[in-house]
């Protein structure tokens, strides 16, 4: 199988109970091609819960621990006082990459978001319009 170099995730709406599930499903299929970073893309973001803060949570923890580079884009106001909240502030810094691992231009195997469709995972399935 082909590496990927970066595998991106663009998520928009919201972020919450409802859409968590996709949120894990596109990260574990984007992870199933070993790309050597992952990144969430949250500008379209506008609200975040705690279950959608857990997905978060968890898309890291999947991705470093799979030795996978991981970062978090445009995290807007309301992200970030969640995550001051709770305490963690800095925890999607860039410091996340393993050791080799570089940013560089996002390749297939990820969730976005097109322009006149629905988010559409690689799968093929498409994902709520919440999400996208």
């Amino acid at each position: 199988m082909t590496q990927l170099d970066v595998a991106c995730v663009t998520l928009e709406g919201e972020l919450d109970l409802e859409t968590a599930a996709y949120v894990r499903e596109s990260v574990s299929v984007c992870l199933e091609q070993q790309p050597r970073s992952l990144r969430l893309d949250v500008r379209g973001l506008f609200f975040c819960d705690c279950a959608g803060l857990s997905a978060l949570l968890e898309a890291r923890r999947s991705a470093l621990g799979a030795g996978v580079g991981f970062s978090v884009e445009g995290i807007g106001m309301q992200l970030a006082r969640l995550l001051h909240l709770i305490g963690a502030d800095g925890i999607f810094a860039e410091g996340d990459a393993p050791a080799g691992t570089t940013s560089g231009r996002c390749t297939s195997g990820a969730v976005t978001a097109h322009s006149d469709a629905e988010a559409v995972a690689v799968t093929g399935r498409p994902l709520p319009d919440r999400l996208a």
